[in-house]
């Protein structure tokens, strides 16, 4: 089965930007479990999803998925306002996140996408890397190529393997680094999937070309 965890080795370093790339490359369904810092009229849209289409609520990740890759986009459990980590964010909302509720869709090839990096707390009780553990698909960590990376990127797999979580690979994101990358994938063994590049021009059209010019959709196959 494709069905892949798409995570982080921290914030703002092209996680979505790649899950789209990647969901795109291989025609996947998207999924983003709990969304922060968009509001919508209700933090939870998938009790009146009936299975069909769905249109993702303006400004999520969703809806930026949608816009690069015309994919199917199956609702998240929870949206919130705060643009915080999910277990703060809920609780300034005033409710609370189930993870029981948590449970991906049945869907093949699958694109999920976690909020932040691997120790991001869902809860005050269960961090992500917790709720992948329960999953058991396998994660591909997104990594940036510059300063800090190599401590950054050895973290969150080492925090993986604590758990036993499958690791898929490492997605690097920005400038080439030859030495960081060679360097990470040295000390931890993970496959390196590629490199994408940052993009003059965020378009559906730049980012398709970049993803097949820099991944090959045999390794997700």
């Amino acid at each position: 089965m494709a069905r892949f965890v798409i995570t982080g080795t921290g914030t703002d370093i092209g996680k979505t930007v790649f899950a789209a790339g990647l969901t795109g490359l291989i025609g996947a369904d998207y999924w983003k479990p709990v969304q922060t810092g968009v509001a919508a009229p209700d933090p939870f849209p998938r009790a009146a999803w009936t299975g069909g289409a769905h249109d993702p609520v303006p400004g999520s990740d969703a809806d930026f998925v949608r816009r690069m890759t015309g994919a199917r986009i199956h609702p998240e459990a929870m949206i919130l306002p705060e643009p915080l980590s999910p277990h703060r964010a809920a609780e300034l909302a005033g409710v609370t996140i189930n993870p029981a509720a948590l449970v991906p869709p049945v869907a093949d090839p699958l694109v999920i996408e976690g909020a932040g990096g691997v120790l991001v707390p869902v809860t005050r009780q269960l961090m992500s890397a917790d709720l992948f553990a329960r999953w058991g698909i396998p994660v591909i960590v997104v990594a940036s190529t510059g300063l800090g990376t190599i401590s950054h990127t050895v973290t969150a797999l080492e925090s993986l393997a604590a758990r036993h979580v499958p690791v898929h690979g490492l997605a690097f994101v920005g400038d080439d680094n030859p030495d960081n990358i060679a360097t990470i994938a040295r000390i931890t063994g993970a496959r390196v999937l590629g490199r994408l590049p940052r993009l003059d021009a965020l378009t559906p059209e730049a980012l398709a070309a970049a993803m097949r010019a820099h991944f090959d959709p045999q390794d997700f196959a």
